[in-house]
């Protein structure tokens, strides 16, 4: 919160909804549920002014987790790695450091935390992922890193929210 609210009250409207929601998949996550939640709270944090280094928010998030916070590995590799963070970091040449730095963890919990990311919106909300989609790419323009990166990464997307909602609805819970 320190570092994003002040700064970026936007994306930690974004944060605290992304918490919530990974908060409601608690059933699915068994003793999971709580480093899901925490990884939720800080997926972002590289956007910070104060942490941002390289401009990739998931590489320069998990450093700072690793190298400031003390945290532990399992939280700064699902940091490195949310939502299909290894597009974008091909897309920026980054993709050597990400692997070399970091390791991708529980694909149930990438899976959860993808989840919880792309089916929020920027002010915190729910949203359906095309929606979310569509928003990333109006923001960022197509030929922008993020654009190709959201593109070839949003297949992996949609799985993740089809495995995710269907452990929901075998586990008797709604989405």
């Amino acid at each position: 919160e320190t570092l994003l609210a002040g700064p970026l009250p936007r994306r930690w409207a974004h944060t605290q909804g992304v918490a919530a929601s990974a908060r409601r998949l608690a059933p699915i996550l068994g003793e999971d549920a709580e480093l899901l939640e925490a990884a939720a709270w800080v997926h972002d944090v590289g956007y910070a002014p104060d942490v941002a280094r390289t401009g990739f928010h998931p590489l320069d998030g998990a450093r700072y987790l690793r190298d400031s916070a003390g945290a532990d590995s399992v939280l700064c590799g699902l940091v490195a790695f949310h939502t299909g963070a290894i597009f974008e970091a091909r897309e920026r040449g980054l993709d050597a450091d990400l692997e070399r730095e970091f390791t991708p963890q529980s694909p149930l919990l990438a899976d959860a935390l993808t989840y919880s990311d792309v089916t929020t919106g920027p002010d915190g909300k729910p949203v359906d992922v095309r929606e979310r989609l569509a928003d990333i790419q109006q923001r960022y323009g197509p030929d922008h890193p993020v654009s190709r990166a959201v593109r070839a990464a949003s297949p992996s997307w949609f799985e993740s929210i089809r495995r995710v909602e269907d452990l929901m609805s075998s586990h008797g819970h709604s989405k």
